[in-house]
C-alpha cells in the first residue's frame, strides 16, 4: 500500500516522463524515416521542371561518354580538362531530354521502334552512323552498308559467346560503342522530328521572297575611303545619363545573368628550375657511353626513356624533323645527341637501315573456338588448300570468325608500325617477311590467323631508330621551394586589403574582379581549377583560399564579392554602354565634319582623313561580312540605295565612317523563281527554328543546378 501510494502522489511526473519517452520514440522514428528522405535529396544532382536528377544516374552517364572518349582515342585515361567537359556535356544532354521528351509528350511525339530500326539499318541510315569511319569503304570512301550488317552481326549475343575470352571483352566494349550511338541517333531523330513541326508552322511568303531575292540580285564592286573614331577625341562628345538608361532598357534582356561570385586571383606556375635541367641532361649523358656500346638497346630504352623501343623500320615520313635530319646520313650504330626538345631530353640510335616497301596490304581468315592443335590441324589444311589454288575470299567466308569474312578476309594496309601496335611483333613480322600472294600461320591473342600478302608498296628507304627521351619536371624540391614561397606569402597577406599591394610587391600575377558561375569549369584559363569555384561558392566575401594545386599552377584566390541572379545593374553596364554611345555621336560628328567640306572626289576625302582609297567586290543588301571591313549594315544599305559613279555622301558604320563610290554594277543573270526562294527560305527557317525552339524550351525550364556539391 505504501507502495501505491508513492506511485499516487508521483502520478503528474510519471506521466511527463512516460510522455516525453514516448515523444522520443515517435519523433525518433520520424528522424529515422525522414533519413531517407535527406539522404535521396543529397543525391539529387539538379532538377528540371520538377524531374530529379539523381547522381548515380549523372554518374552512370558520365562513366559512359568517358569510356566513348577512351574508345575513340585509343587512350587509358581522360585528361582533367576533358573529364570536365564530359560532365557539363552530359548534364546539358539532360536537360535537353528532359525539355524536349516533354514538349514531344504534349505533342504525341514518339520515335517508333520500326524508325530506329530504319535508321541503323534499314533503308534510312542515319548519316551520324554513314559518317563513321569504321563503316565507310576504303576503296570508294564511301557508307558500307555491308560493313554495318557485319558488324551489327558480331556485337549480338549469341556470336560474341563464339569468340575467345579476351576478343569477347573487345566485342562488348564495341557493342557498348553501338548502343551510346543507338541512343543519341533516337534523340537526334526525336529533335528533328520537333524542328521539322516547327519549322513547318512558319513559312515564308511571296514577298519574303522578293525581297530576299532582290538583296542579292544587284551585286556592286566600290571603291572607299575609311576614317576610324580614334581621330575624333571622346571629350568632344557628350552622353547624358537619360541616353544610357534608354539603351539599357532596350537592351536589359541581354544582361541577364546567374547567381555568382566575383573573384581575385594569384597563379604561380610549377616550372622545372635550372638544377633540374641540369639533373635531366646529366641523366641522359650518362647513357650516352653504354647506348653507343650497347647491343641489346631496347632494354636501354625500356629502363631508361619515357618512349618505349619501338623494333619497327619507319621512314622519314613518321619520324621527327631533328630525327630524319640524322638518320638521312648516320652510319648504323651511330649516336646521336643529348639535344633538348620540347621540353625534353633526346638520344637518337640507328640501329638498322634497309630499302624495303613502306606498307603490305593483308588479307586473313581468323580461326578461333577450338583448342590450338585443333585450330593448327585446320589451319595447316586450308593453308594446304590455297596453296593447291582454292579460292581465298570464299574460304574466308566459310571458315573466318572476323567480321571482314563478308569482305574476302581483306585487313587494308599496314605499316610496320600499324601492324606492330594493332596487333602484334608476330603478326607484324610475319606479314613483311611473307611475299606476295604467299600465306603464313600466325598466332595472335584474337586467334589463329592465315595471312596473305595481297599487294606491297614500292621500296623506298626505311629506318630502325632507337630513341632515349626525358622530360623535364619541377622535382620534389623545386615543387617544395614554390609552395613553401607562396604559402609565407599567404600567411602574411591572407586578408583582402593586404592582397593586392602585396602580389604587385612580391611579382605575382594578381587578376581582379573575374565573375564566375557554379556550372563554370574553369577560372579563365587555369586547366583544372573546378576545386578553386567550389571553395568560391562554400566561403563568403573576403575569404582567402588555400593554395589549389591546377595543372601545372598554384592557385590563391580571394572572394571580392556576390553576384545576384537577375540581371545586371546599369552602373554595371553603363561604362558598356557609354562607350558604345560616345562611338555612335563621333561617327555621327565626323560624318558631319567631313559632309561640310564638300569634297568631290575620294582621293580629295583620302587626303582630309589621312588615308588611302580601297576597294572591294561583290557587295549587296544581304551580305553579312564585307571583306576586309567587317558587318556594317548601314554601309550594306548604302550601297545597295547608290547610284553607278556616284559619289555617296559619309556613313556612319559600326567602325569608322565611310565615303564610297560604285564603280561597276552586276545584276544577277538567274531569273526570279518564287518557288525555290520560299524553299530556300523555309530550309534556313527551319535550321534556324529548330535550335532556336530547343533553347527557347531550355530557357524557359526551371533548372535547379546542385553540382557544386559534388564536383
Amino acid at each position: 500500500m505504501a507502495t501505491l501510494e508513492k506511485i499516487r502522489n508521483k502520478a503528474g511526473l510519471l506521466v511527463l516522463i512516460v510522455g516525453l519517452a514516448l515523444f522520443a520514440f515517435i519523433i525518433g522514428d520520424f528522424l529515422n524515416s525522414g533519413s531517407t528522405y535527406f539522404r535521396q535529396s543529397h543525391e539529387n544532382i539538379g532538377e528540371v521542371n520538377g524531374e530529379v536528377i539523381k547522381i548515380h544516374d549523372y554518374q552512370d552517364l558520365i562513366d559512359e561518354m568517358t569510356e566513348m572518349y577512351k574508345m575513340q582515342t585509343n587512350s587509358s585515361t581522360v585528361p582533367e580538362e576533358y573529364q570536365s567537359q564530359i560532365r557539363q556535356s552530359v548534364f546539358d544532354a539532360i536537360v535537353q531530354d528532359i525539355v524536349l521528351n516533354e514538349a514531344a509528350q504534349n505533342l504525341g511525339m514518339n520515335v517508333t521502334s520500326d524508325e530506329l530500326f530504319d535508321m541503323v539499318q534499314g533503308e534510312n541510315i542515319s548519316p551520324m552512323i554513314q559518317q563513321m569511319p569504321m563503316f565507310v569503304n576504303p576503296q570508294t570512301n564511301t557508307f558500307d552498308k555491308a560493313a554495318l550488317l557485319n558488324f551489327l552481326k558480331a556485337i549480338d549475343d549469341d556470336n560474341i559467346a563464339n569468340y575467345p575470352a579476351d576478343q569477347q571483352q573487345q566485342l562488348m566494349q564495341a557493342r557498348q560503342f553501338w548502343l551510346f550511338w543507338e541512343k543519341n541517333i533516337k534523340r537526334q531523330r526525336l529533335e528533328q522530328k520537333y524542328a521539322t513541326l516547327l519549322g513547318q508552322a512558319v513559312s515564308a511568303n511571296k514577298l519574303d521572297a522578293k525581297d530576299a531575292f532582290e538583296g542579292s540580285a544587284k551585286n556592286a564592286d566600290i571603291a572607299y575611303v575609311m576614317q576610324s573614331f580614334a581621330f575624333i577625341p571622346d571629350s568632344a562628345v557628350t552622353v547624358s545619363k537619360s541616353e544610357i538608361e534608354n539603351l539599357y532598357k532596350q537592351r536589359k534582356e541581354l544582361y541577364k545573368q546567374k547567381e555568382g561570385k566575383v573573384v581575385k586571383y594569384i597563379t604561380v606556375d610549377i616550372r622545372p628550375s635550372d638544377e633540374d635541367y641540369d639533373k635531366v641532361k646529366n641523366d641522359i649523358m650518362s647513357l650516352r657511353d653504354e647506348f653507343i656500346e650497347s647491343e641489346n638497346v631496347a632494354e636501354l630504352v625500356n629502363e631508361n626513356s619515357e618512349v618505349p623501343y619501338m623494333d619497327v623500320f619507319v621512314t622519314e615520313s613518321v619520324i621527327t624533323p631533328e630525327m630524319g635530319r640524322f638518320v638521312q646520313t648516320a652510319t648504323v650504330g651511330e649516336v646521336y645527341g643529348p639535344v633538348y626538345e620540347n621540353n625534353s631530353y633526346k638520344m637518337y640510335k640507328l640501329v638498322d637501315k634497309k630499302t624495303a616497301a613502306d606498307s603490305v596490304k593483308v588479307s586473313h581468315i581468323m580461326l578461333a573456338g577450338q583448342d590450338d592443335a585443333a585450330l593448327t590441324a585446320l589451319a595447316d589444311s586450308l593453308v594446304n588448300v590455297l596453296k593447291k589454288g582454292g579460292d581465298f575470299a570464299a574460304l574466308a567466308q566459310e571458315y573466318s570468325v572476323d567480321q571482314t569474312a563478308e569482305t574476302g578476309g581483306e585487313l587494308g594496309w599496314f605499316t610496320e608500325l600499324a601492324a606492330l601496335r594493332g596487333i602484334n611483333e608476330d603478326f607484324k613480322n610475319a606479314v613483311f617477311s611473307t611475299p606476295v600472294n604467299d600465306y603464313k600461320v600466325v598466332k595472335t591473342m584474337y586467334g589463329t590467323h592465315i595471312v596473305k600478302v595481297t599487294d606491297k608498296t614500292a621500296n623506298v628507304n626505311k629506318y630502325k631508330v632507337a630513341d632515349i627521351e626525358m622530360s623535364v619536371s619541377p622535382s620534389s624540391k623545386t615543387y617544395g621551394n614554390l609552395y613553401n614561397e607562396l604559402n609565407q606569402f599567404v600567411a602574411k597577406n591572407n586578408n583582402m586589403e593586404k592582397l593586392d599591394e602585396a602580389a604587385q610587391a612580391a611579382g605575382f600575377n594578381l587578376l581582379a574582379d573575374v565573375t564566375i558561375t557554379e556550372a563554370d569549369q574553369m577560372l579563365g584559363s587555369v586547366k583544372n581549377s573546378r576545386p578553386v569555384i567550389r571553395w568560391a561558392f562554400q566561403n563568403k566575401k573576403g575569404d582567402v583560399s588555400e593554395i589549389f594545386e591546377c595543372d601545372d599552377k598554384f592557385v590563391v584566390a580571394a572572394i571580392q564579392g556576390n553576384q545576384p541572379e537577375g540581371y545586371r545593374s546599369l552602373a554595371a553596364m553603363t561604362p558598356v554602354l557609354q562607350a558604345e554611345l560616345v562611338a555612335r555621336k563621333k561617327a555621327e560628328l565626323l560624318a558631319e565634319q567631313l559632309a561640310a567640306k564638300n569634297l568631290t572626289s575620294l582621293e580629295a576625302y583620302a587626303e582630309a582623313m589621312n588615308s588611302s582609297v580601297d576597294s572591294v567586290k561583290f557587295v549587296n543588301f544581304n551580305t553579312r561580312r564585307i571583306a576586309g571591313i567587317g558587318a556594317e549594315p548601314k554601309l550594306n544599305a548604302m550601297v545597295s540605295l547608290a547610284q553607278q559613279g556616284k559619289l555617296n555622301s559619309p556613313v556612319a558604320g559600326n567602325n569608322g565612317v565611310y565615303v564610297f563610290e560604285i564603280y561597276e554594277e552586276t545584276d544577277g543573270n538567274k531569273a526570279f523563281d518564287e518557288q525555290a526562294e520560299v524553299a530556300a527560305l523555309d530550309a534556313t527557317n527551319a535550321y534556324r527554328l529548330g535550335y532556336q525552339a530547343i533553347q527557347s524550351l531550355i530557357n524557359n525550364a526551371t533548372i535547379k543546378d546542385n553540382r557544386i556539391r559534388f564536383y
